[in-house]
């Protein structure tokens, strides 16, 4: 008789629902998948729910396969020696396999008086948080965002539209992933929505008061509400756990995805530095990283050798408030090419996305197993490289 595997995965967003979704393929698998919300949160939509266009959420019966038990919790420490977790409510939950796909959330700001005074947007509870402090707000009043990728600009642009006076203070570059092509068509939508849009060294923000940010060339902007969408941070979960991670909390692990430390540890998401070499944070690379920790575990399982995980991307895709966004086309190894999609083209395609993505769950959900994506033979080459690089400085 097959003796059942107990598989965890810890956090129910794009990366642990696909991961435990794809588990579900063997029968003598049992999968549980800790959360601590009830609903699942479409991250890539929480901009809207700051001006009320969308509630960026989805129940987990319509994307979590039935068989997965679901556990409104969240997870406070992780024992890799007696493989168990302990939760919030004191309550243990062993696991013969972990995935650790946490996800990631608002980095701390260490710009003066931002944390007290700067609203960030990148969890669901912040964004819940913001959005009565907008509603309550005069109309006319001023509005900065800080910030200049995917979120900074989506959020401006969102609230623009709505009619509010926004100011996007980047610090660099508008939209740095962007092909500089690419980024002239993001420029024109942002005017041609009133967005004042500040780059370079002299926009950086040096402090943020209750009522005004402060700027690196001595400018002082009023600012009624501001908003934070600069950088990302990671939960130090694994770090407490005594688990190695990299500068920015990611798990460490290898290119199966499997912890460094423990190999019935793996990690997947937004979480997850495999090779110290991580994929930029999306949902574009979260349901393969996901699927390809899921897939790790079974091959294991099945006494099989692990493949390394192979991705490839397509390119980003940013909202320009309702009425138009932007598809910037890329190369598989994520370098930004000079085809975009832009207008209304742009936000069909960006809305398109949204939807799909949610849809690629519900369909691992039913057929577990199913869920492909491009791949990237050049990420073996980068490794390489680097290996070369290293010996050559030793």
């Amino acid at each position: 008789m097959t003796e059942n595997s107990n598989v965890v995965v810890i956090g129910g967003g794009y990366a642990g629902v696909m991961a435990a979704n794809r588990l579900t393929q063997r029968d003598d698998v049992t999968v549980t998948l800790i959360n601590p919300r009830a609903s699942f949160v479409e991250r890539i939509r929480l901009h809207q729910l700051v001006v009320g266009s969308d509630d960026a959420v989805v129940d987990y019966r319509d994307v979590l396969a039935p068989t997965v038990r679901l556990v409104i919790d969240t997870v406070t420490r992780i024992d890799t020696d007696n493989r168990s977790l302990t939760l919030a409510g004191h309550r243990r939950i062993d696991y013969d396999y972990l995935i650790y796909a946490v996800g990631s959330g608002s980095a701390d700001p260490s710009v003066p008086g931002a944390a007290e005074h700067a609203y960030p947007i990148a969890t669901m509870e912040e964004a819940q948080r913001l959005r009565p402090i907008l509603d309550t707000a005069p109309a006319a009043a001023p509005i900065t965002v800080v910030g200049s990728g995917p979120t900074g600009i989506e959020t401006a642009a969102e609230l623009a539209e709505a009619g509010r006076a926004v100011t996007l203070v980047c610090g660099a570059v508008l939209g740095p992933y962007l092909h500089p092509k690419g980024r002239r068509s993001v420029a024109k939508r942002m005017a041609k929505l009133g967005v004042t849009v500040l780059e370079g060294a002299a926009a950086k923000v040096t402090a943020v008061t209750r009522d005004c940010v402060d700027l690196a060339d001595g400018t002082t902007l009023p600012s009624a509400v501001t908003i934070w969408t600069a950088g990302f941070g990671v939960p130090d979960l694994a770090a407490r756990s005594g688990l190695s991670t990299d500068a920015l909390g990611r798990l460490l692990t290898d290119e199966t995805l499997t912890s460094i430390d423990d190999p019935r540890v793996l990690a997947a998401g937004d979480s997850a530095a495999p090779s110290n070499l991580p994929f930029r944070m999306s949902c574009q690379a979260a349901g393969p990283l996901g699927a390809h920790a899921a897939d790790t575990i079974l091959s294991r399982l099945a006494a099989n050798e692990p493949a390394p995980v192979d991705l490839g991307f397509a390119g980003q895709c940013i909202s320009l408030g309702r009425a138009a966004g932007i598809f910037q086309f890329a190369d598989k190894d994520d370098t930004a090419k000079k085809l975009y999609l832009g207008g209304r083209p742009g936000a069909k395609l960006k809305e398109f996305i949204c939807k799909h993505t949610v849809k690629q769950l519900a369909a691992e959900a039913r057929k577990p197993g199913s869920h492909t994506w491009a791949k990237d033979a050049k990420r073996a080459q980068a490794l390489a490289a680097r290996k070369e690089g290293s010996s050559a400085v030793h």
